[in-house]
């Protein structure tokens, strides 16, 4: 594995003033796991010496800080201990380096992992308040490519914030004066604070700790940074062919379903055993009224479906992909619902990290759109996560350059993930035959 060389680290900060003063944080941005989110950008050199100039993405982060100003400020404290951003103006980190990588061979090297991450990500810090909110590097390749890491603390930034803050730091770069971004940024959480009298009506199995399980062989849970991860691309052919065997599914509640269907059989888990499918749901056009479509911070919940391994592996895969449906759909009152149950835990003990054996977790980037993070010279040839937390996490990611294709990134148990691929690959071909 090839190496990288730390030439510069600073801070850059804001090119205007911005607002001082204190962003309030709601209970789901307390929920939120309480560490950074690291991802990398690669791009292809397309012959123009200096196109990746470090000062050209410099310049246009710190004018991209003027509107999305609390990224420039610090995780804080208010008078009562509650976590809140203060924005300070101090400035996000910026680290400049270079590698002997070629990107050809990056990315057919590439899964994430945590030596990718310390590669091409800037080394976290502690992740309790006072902490920065967004570090940056930029690693010049040997070939003349460029792959952009980030690390943007999940307290402040959900998957729809960190696009909606690259797009637009994208734009800037490519010339905009920053007036003309999708939406402009909503820091008001107000929006989705707890009702005066909080009033649970569902229960919320997502945001407290899991029951045992019965059988041994799946109380060992999924904590360990010891993991299988791989990156497996979908076609478009092989997509629709799921699809249509799912009805009127999404994209991603069908790929899921698949996946967690291959999982269940390569984990040769036993047939009784409960499996857990968790998932993400963006809520701002679920509320009612509809979030404002720049709201800025994590509008996001966990749900989850719940069946036997029996149930998902015998049924066709529609039948996990309905399970997943319905346990997406959920509207404003869910919503205010977990909101008002938040109210009355303690948001700091809430379970953040690992899941059964038996589990699986899936996540959607599909709206992460890969053009519109054009800085200037073109869309990336890969985006997505620099390195997965434990076993039994699932990303799914649009592919770079393939309509409608699909790259899932997926981190299962060492003895699992072989069996998985040609599981997997099986069912597949199955699929496309029918």
């Amino acid at each position: 594995m090839a190496t990288v060389e730390v030439l510069t680290s600073e801070l850059v900060v804001p090119s205007d003033k911005t607002p001082a003063g204190a962003v309030w944080l709601s209970n789901l941005d307390l929920a939120a796991r309480r560490g950074y989110t690291p991802t990398v950008y690669f791009y292809r050199p397309d012959g123009e010496p200096g196109l990746f100039a470090p000062d050209v993405i410099k310049d246009s982060l710190a004018r991209a800080l003027v509107p999305f100003y609390p990224l420039a400020g610090r995780l804080g404290l208010d008078a009562t201990g509650r976590l809140q951003v203060d924005c300070t103006g101090e400035g996000v980190l910026f680290v400049t380096a270079r590698s002997e990588y070629v990107l050809d061979d990056l990315i057919n090297d590439f899964v994430p992992c945590t030596e990718m991450r310390d590669l091409f990500v800037p080394p976290e810090p502690s992740p309790s308040a006072p902490c920065v909110l967004l570090l940056v590097q930029v690693t010049s390749l040997r070939c003349g490519g460029m792959v952009l890491g980030l690390a943007a603390h999940h307290t402040l930034i959900d998957a729809r914030s960190a696009a909606h803050f690259v797009e637009t730091w994208a734009s800037i770069a490519r010339g905009s004066n920053g007036d003309n971004i999708p939406a402009s940024p909503c820091f008001d959480h107000e929006l989705l604070r707890a009702r005066p009298v909080p009033t649970v009506l569902y229960d919320h199995p997502e945001y407290k700790a899991e029951e045992p399980a019965p059988t041994h062989a799946l109380t060992a849970s999924s904590t360990s940074t010891t993991y299988a991860s791989a990156l497996i691309t979908l076609t478009k052919a092989e997509v629709s062919a799921i699809k249509a065997r799912c009805e009127v599914a999404s994209t991603f509640r069908a790929v899921v379903a698949l996946v967690w269907q291959c999982a269940c059989r390569a984990r040769s888990l036993p047939p009784e055993a409960e499996t857990r499918l968790y998932s993400m749901v963006d809520v701002r056009p679920r509320m009612s009224p509809p979030l404002p479509p720049g709201y800025f911070g994590n509008a996001v919940i966990r749900t989850s479906a719940v069946a036997t391994v029996e149930e998902v592996v015998s049924n066709p895969v529609g039948h996990a992909a309905r399970r997943l449906r319905t346990a997406t759909s959920q509207g404003d009152e869910y919503v205010r619902s977990l909101v008002d149950y938040l109210e009355g835990v303690d948001t700091m003990n809430l379970p953040r990290s690992g899941i059964s054996r038996a589990h699986l977790r899936a996540i959607s980037w599909m709206g992460m759109s890969l053009h519109d993070a054009d800085f200037g010279w073109g869309a990336p040839a890969f985006m997505g996560p620099a390195l997965m937390y434990y076993s039994g996490f699932l990303h799914v990611l649009n592919a770079a350059g393939k309509d409608n294709a699909v790259t899932l990134a997926l981190s299962l148990e060492p003895e699992s993930m072989p069996e998985f691929r040609k599981v997997f690959t099986e069912e597949l071909a199955r699929l496309q035959q029918q």
